[in-house]
Formats: C-alpha cells, sequence, structure tokens
C-alpha cells in the first residue's frame, strides 16, 4: 500500500537512512503493477513494496543502487517483451515508465508523515526537474499556475474507505485484520466490551462498546462506508440492520441463510421498517461463493465481495 511506503519514508528520514524512491509513472498494454506502484531500494539490496517483481524490478533495482552511488535521479522506460523478460517468466507485452529519486528520505520526517496519515485528501508530486512537491488541491489550481505536462507524476491521497463491523466474535476477529491489511479503515461496534477489545483486534482498529442504542448513531466518517453485519444473532442483527439500513452505507453485508434472510426482509416490509429496494442493498448471506467452511475462509470470501463493491463505489465517485 502507498501509505506503508510513506511510513517507511518517515522512518527512512527519522533514521537519515539513504533509500531510492522508485514510481511507476506510465505503463501501456499488459503489465505486472499499475501506475502509483511503488518501492524503496536500499544499499544493502533490501526491498519494501514492489514495482512489479521478476526482471522488472531487478533492472529498477540495479538502476535505483547506482543513482543512491551517483546521486542523480533518472527516468526509465522498459518493455517487457520476450527479448527482456524469458528468463524470469515476465513476457507481458507491456511497456512502463518510471522515475527513481535518490535519497528520498532527504525531505524529512514531516513531510513524509503528514503523506503517510491519510487524514484527508493531499496530493504531491514529482517535476520534471526531479523535485518532489507537495500541493493540496494541484487539479484544483488554475490552468495558468498548474500544468500537468511539467510533472512526471502526480498522486492525490484520500482517506481510506471505511468497514463498520457490527459484532466481535470469532468473523469479525478474523475479517478485521484482513481488512486493515487490504486498505480499510476498520471499526467495530458491540454492546460486549469482552470480546469488542484490543486482545481480540489490532491496535488500529477504533472499537465502540455499550447499548446499541448509542453506539448506532456514531457519526459516520466523510470516506465512503460499508458496512457488515456479524453480530451473536439473529435478533441483534436485525436491531442493526434497522439502524444501519436508514444510513448512507455505499454497500451493507450480513452474516445469515437465505431463509434468514426472507424472513427479516418480510418482517422489515410488513412493518414499513424498509423497503424492498432498500432491502436489496444488502447482501445475505454476504461473501463470494468459495465453498468457504472455516473462519479463516469465510473471512476471505467477505473481504473479497468487500473490495469488489469498494472498487464499483470508487469508480462511480470518478
Amino acid at each position: 500500500m502507498a501509505d506503508s511506503i510513506f511510513h517507511s519514508l518517515t522512518a527512512a528520514a527519522r533514521n537519515d537512512e539513504p533509500v531510492a524512491l522508485g514510481i511507476i509513472t506510465g505503463a501501456n498494454g499488459s503489465s505486472p503493477q499499475k501506475i502509483g506502484a511503488k518501492a524503496l531500494f536500499y544499499p544493502d539490496r533490501k526491498i519494501k513494496g514492489t514495482l512489479g517483481g521478476g526482471c522488472l524490478e531487478a533492472e529498477a533495482q540495479r538502476l535505483a543502487l547506482n543513482s543512491l552511488k551517483t546521486g542523480k535521479p533518472e527516468t526509465f522506460e522498459l518493455v517487457l517483451d520476450h527479448d527482456f523478460g524469458w528468463d524470469d517468466g515476465l513476457i507481458c507485452g507491456g511497456k512502463v515508465l518510471g522515475v527513481l529519486i535518490p535519497n528520498a528520505q532527504t525531505l524529512g520526517e514531516q513531510f513524509w508523515n503528514e503523506l503517510a496519515q491519510r487524514d484527508a485528501k493531499k496530493t504531491w508530486g514529482v517535476k520534471n526537474d526531479f523535485s518532489i512537491v507537495r500541493l493540496e488541491s494541484a487539479f484544483n489550481l488554475q490552468p495558468s499556475t498548474f500544468n500537468l505536462a511539467d510533472w512526471l507524476y502526480t498522486e492525490t491521497i484520500t482517506p481510506p474507505c471505511a468497514l463498520w463491523i457490527a459484532g466481535s466474535g470469532h468473523i469479525a476477529q478474523a475479517v478485521a485484520p484482513l481488512a486493515l491489511s487490504l486498505d480499510f479503515a476498520v471499526s467495530i461496534f458491540d454492546d460486549r466490551p469482552e470480546l469488542a477489545n484490543y486482545e481480540f483486534f489490532p491496535k488500529a482498529v477504533s472499537i465502540h462498546t455499550g447499548n446499541w442504542g448509542e453506539i448506532l448513531s456514531v457519526p459516520m466518517p466523510s470516506a465512503p462506508t460499508l458496512g457488515l453485519i456479524v453480530t451473536r444473532g439473529h435478533n441483534h442483527d436485525a436491531l442493526v440492520l434497522e439502524s444501519w439500513i436508514r444510513r448512507p452505507f455505499g454497500f451493507l453485508g450480513m452474516i445469515g441463510s437465505k431463509r434468514k434472510w426472507r424472513m427479516i426482509s418480510e418482517k422489515f416490509q410488513h412493518a414499513k421498517i424498509a423497503t424492498a429496494e432498500e432491502l436489496a442493498r444488502v447482501a445475505c448471506p454476504v461473501g463470494i461463493k468459495i465453498e468457504s467452511k472455516s473462519v479463516p475462509e469465510i473471512a476471505v470470501s467477505i473481504v473479497a465481495q468487500f473490495i469488489d463493491k469498494r472498487a464499483e463505489i470508487l469508480r462511480a465517485r470518478v
């Protein structure tokens, strides 16, 4: 993830550790990584992140180590054809362009830490002279003051999509760390503090405990938010759903059988709690069909569906 690269750059700046920053700035045809992929290259040949692996990354590393010796940044262009990638099996047929910035840590701990803290929309980029610049709203500037042709690369960082999980049992405990590793900002909601605590969840998870009336009224973040309902029983699932179905979630998923969903749907429509259109936004049973049986497998099926729905939401916002 980009923010892990920024955290590593923050650490390199703090420790005054030389590092070259590599970025994929362009791609044509098939390529192993997309524009914006990043890697850090260290003098001891350690690599954090990836530009695509295989021969591509080996060549980028060679160039990066040389740039650390000379102190000179450079661009690169690699064609992933039969001649270049046969030995490593990387013959995608595409072309990638990139930039390598030696001693990126010299911009300072504060610069990289502000990008690592994805608390607001932030824009930065690499100019044609290889200088790295932070801009607050680069794409909103007047044409007279911002010319895309002056830049090798620009990137706008936004807060991660939020995943709210109602329940703190085995499924929630398996989903939360997986979702965190896949760039969701995870929050847990439950009325059982004996389970909803940092003995069972990573420190990066936001935990809300108390009576359901209080915790279900927590304000939603400005970032797109997806909801997962996996409480300890049908009644609690229905209680959460009655609240969350009225809130602007981009997607809602609930654990359970088709029979359970039919019963809840009929009850909600009969009591005029929700319309058929509102209920159609809920996936129950949640998760993609992968013959999952164990808790970790169920977590994978759930998170896979949320990744897919997140992509749909973000595409619609562009």
